[in-house]
């Protein structure tokens, strides 16, 4: 078995980033968003850079890093209202976005994961969303074609991994990281447990190691909170 465990980011990314990439995000929010390699792609100097997430991360986490220091040309995502760099980025002109409904755009990703090229569905149909795209009628009701996702790199985080690559998800890491380890030509994962082959939970496994080309063990990891709420007293 070919060894894919790497030291740390940087290493786990030698010789796979260049410029005009697109990169396949996982995470929600904050939580599951991998962050080393985030950073990794910021301190390599990539710019041109096509991202696709769910959101933007958040002025100075997540993708936010990459928008402050101009390495993205162009995002796909469904929420991007927490960071401020991405809306003066925008409206600006300096940042192309293609907005997706979220559950589109997890199905994106899935298809392209899956092989699968386009496929329709009803969100979207009558409004901005389906501007310029195929509507097809099935049973007297009109759907949008939607393509599918299928990126360069696929970034990913999970709680824990074997050295095998197999991985698992906790909690609402698991929304989109899944889908985007399948959908790119090399996943490259991040984990803040790496344990030996045989102690994961077979049963328990969200992506399987033939998915996963490089991992390394990126903790220990600084939780952060994207909204704090607090109940009063």
């Amino acid at each position: 078995m070919a060894n894919k465990v790497y030291k740390d980011a940087k290493s786990a990314l030698d010789g796979l980033l260049r410029d005009d990439l697109m990169l396949m995000c996982g995470g929600f929010g904050l939580v599951g968003i991998p962050e080393r390699l985030i950073e990794a792609v910021r301190d390599s100097g990539v710019k041109g850079l096509t991202c696709v997430s769910n959101n933007a991360g958040i002025d100075g986490a997540g993708l936010g890093l990459l928008l402050e220091t101009g390495q993205i040309r162009k995002m796909i995502s469904s929420y991007v209202g927490e960071n401020k760099t991405f809306a003066k980025l925008y409206l600006d002109g300096k940042l192309e976005l293609e907005f997706n409904p979220q559950g589109t755009l997890a199905e994106r990703c899935r298809a392209g994961g899956a092989g699968i090229p386009a496929f329709y569905t009803k969100t979207g149909v009558g409004t901005l969303v389906a501007e310029g795209k195929e509507i097809k009628n099935f049973d007297g009701e009109d759907y949008v074609m939607e393509r599918g996702l299928f990126g360069d790199i696929a970034l990913v985080k999970a709680w824990k991994g074997d050295k095998a690559g197999n991985l698992v998800y906790r909690k609402a890491a698991r929304n989109f990281n899944p889908m985007m380890a399948t959908a790119a030509k090399v996943c490259v994962a991040e984990v803040e447990e790496l344990v030996e082959v045989g102690q994961l939970d077979p049963d328990h496994i969200h992506t399987p190691s033939v998915f996963v080309k490089r991992l390394f063990c990126g903790a220990p990891y600084d939780k952060k909170i994207e909204q704090r709420t607090v109940r009063k007293a």
